[in-house]
């Protein structure tokens, strides 16, 4: 290998990096990691970190895991990758199987991609699509303030954070937006409760009954992740599935940040009992090894693209690696150990755990909020605790937290100045000791 500088050198001079300030990364001192061992993650100078946001939410069962290593070695050696534009391949097979076998009921087909924002692009496309199959011309999709789908137009589209598509909305299509669930209850009932669970359902049908072109409603599954942790009030989203059914439009989740345990069952959906027309699915479906994703939807959505070569209704979409050989034989045994492992029974006291020590932040001067959806946790910190005021945007104050968590050996990365804990299902609660009690300190400190 090359020695840590020069490849310090060659990152900051080739590398341009994802929601990355390239003006300031090139003027700090920055992590690049080199391998890995359960929750621990190593850097080029041999520090090790524990990888306290599972490598952007991805991670499942830890780093470097002989299973998963396992499956990949096995499918490499058959074959890395096989086009499934009118072919086939036995891992995206069985995969599919699987993923309907573990997902709500009504979900029957699988179209793959590499990441979330495609998974929603698909359902986005398929909804639209599925209409115009039908005969009808619907335009409009329903969403939320504050949503994040990802970053492809159709994804930023449906999405509702203006620090992030504020740039592209020359280029963005048509949308209704109902209030944020978590902004709007805080707001006017200081807290999660029914009585705004039914408001905001009020407002929903207030748009269905008069907007007839609705294509579908598209929402997060319990929480908006990317917006600060932000979660929903306990049945909203069966709410949101009973009113799409009475007035007939297609509902798509977006489960790809809450998918594969991180809301304490494999799918949030599930705790409802709600199942969806669309179900997306990405991140931790290879247990953070390979870019997959999963768009799944039903019966009734699938039978209305069947018909004549002719008549063109078949869906025009797919990439190069759409059912990549070896990323759905890693997916196949991360799902595997689940079962094996019993990762989500092990999960249920960790998550009561961490509730317990999450309640320790809201002693600290500048934290504001503290907010929480299964094993998925966001610590908000205000410049004044008194009136929520928030730190100007430019000071990067969730940033210094989490560089000064660096000290402790605990890798963060946050959502502007909310610290975002995000775990391996994984880590035992020693490993969570260290990570939140870094993280406390280095509030404390700073």
């Amino acid at each position: 290998m090359l020695d840590p500088k020069t490849l310090e050198n060659w990152d900051k001079t080739y590398f341009w990096h994802p929601f990355t300030q390239m003006k300031v990364y090139r003027e700090e001192e920055n992590l690049i990691f080199e391998r890995g061992e359960g929750v621990y993650l190593y850097d080029i100078y041999g520090r090790r970190f524990i990888d306290a946001i599972s490598s952007l939410w991805c991670n499942v069962h830890g780093h470097n895991h002989p299973k998963l290593n396992q499956a990949l070695i096995e499918q490499l050696q058959k074959v890395a990758h096989t086009t499934t534009l009118g072919s086939s391949n036995v891992p995206a097979i069985l995969l599919a199987k699987k993923l309907v076998d573990i997902t709500p009921s009504c979900l029957t087909k699988v179209f793959y991609s590499e990441d979330g924002a495609e998974a929603v692009e698909i359902a986005i496309k398929l909804a639209y699509q599925y209409w115009r199959n039908l005969g009808e011309r619907r335009k409009v999709f329903v969403t939320l303030s504050e949503a994040y789908h990802g970053d492809t137009i159709g994804s930023v589209s449906v999405g509702g954070i203006d620090l992030f598509h504020g740039t592209y909305k020359d280029l963005l299509f048509e949308t209704v937006k109902i209030p944020s669930p978590y902004l709007f209850c805080k707001e006017k009932y200081g807290r999660l409760c029914d009585e705004c669970k039914e408001e905001l359902l009020s407002i929903l049908e207030k748009v269905l009954k008069e907007r007839s072109d609705v294509v579908a409603v598209i929402l997060e599954a319990g929480i908006q992740a990317a917006a600060g942790m932000l979660p929903f009030p306990k049945g909203f989203l069966k709410g949101v599935r009973e009113l799409t059914k009475k007035y007939g439009v297609l509902m798509i989740v977006d489960e790809v940040a809450t998918g594969f345990g991180r809301t304490g069952s494999m799918f949030y959906c599930q705790q409802e009992d709600v199942c969806p027309d669309f179900m997306c699915l990405g991140k931790g479906i290879t247990g953070g090894y390979l870019p997959l994703a999963a768009t799944l939807t039903t019966e009734e959505v699938f039978n209305a693209f069947l018909s004549e070569f002719g008549e063109k209704k078949h869906f025009y979409h797919g990439h190069t690696y759409t059912g990549n050989n070896l990323a759905c034989a890693v997916a196949l045994a991360n799902i595997e150990l689940f079962e094996e492992e019993k990762t989500l029974e092990k999960l249920q006291h960790k998550i009561e755990y961490l509730t317990k020590r999450l309640e320790e932040f809201w002693d600290l001067d500048h934290v504001g909020d503290v907010r929480q959806l299964g094993f998925m946790a966001g610590i908000e910190l205000v410049e004044d605790k008194k009136t929520g005021r928030p730190y100007p945007y430019g000071e990067r104050t969730g940033f210094k937290v989490a560089y000064k968590c660096r000290e402790k050996g605990v890798f963060l990365r946050p959502l502007g100045d909310v610290m975002v804990l995000m775990m391996p299902l994984v880590i035992n609660t020693d490993q969570m000791d260290t990570v939140i009690d870094a993280l406390k300190w280095a509030i404390s400190t700073l």
